[in-house]
């Protein structure tokens, strides 16, 4: 998985953030997994390790991972997170209908086309 993009305007420890967030919420990293050591991920990323230790500063900070001294770092497990950031994006979505309405939008109308749009990705991902 590609971690780093270079035409990406974040910083690059915050690209690090996200990329593994996005690994443990979809379950590709799971819990009580190890994580790539801080020296490793900098060489194979070829970024300083200093970067990489403030990528999983923040990551454990957020919940995600914790540090086990003299072994490294590991994957919380814990489901809260994922429910978490399923209300957040709830939230989101709600306030988008908020701003959608706002401007004369209804709500019946973004609904219906959000429904409709959901039924094509269904059949791309041959789920319908």
């Amino acid at each position: 998985m590609k971690i780093i993009d270079y035409q990406d305007s974040r910083p690059i420890y915050e690209q690090i953030v996200e990329s593994f967030k996005i690994q443990i919420f979809k379950g590709i990293l799971r819990a009580d997994e190890q994580m790539p050591s801080v020296r490793s991920l900098a060489m194979e990323l070829s970024t300083n390790p200093n970067t990489v230790q403030r990528a999983y500063a923040e990551l454990e900070r957020q919940g995600f991972i914790y540090t086990v001294k003299g072994r490294g770092n590991f994957v919380k497990g814990d489901d809260t997170l994922k429910i978490t950031r399923k209300q957040e994006v709830i939230d989101e979505i709600v306030d988008l209908l908020v701003e959608a309405n706002g401007i004369g939008i209804p709500y019946d109308e973004v609904l219906s086309e959000i429904n409709e749009r959901i039924a094509e990705l269904k059949k791309e991902d041959g789920k319908a």
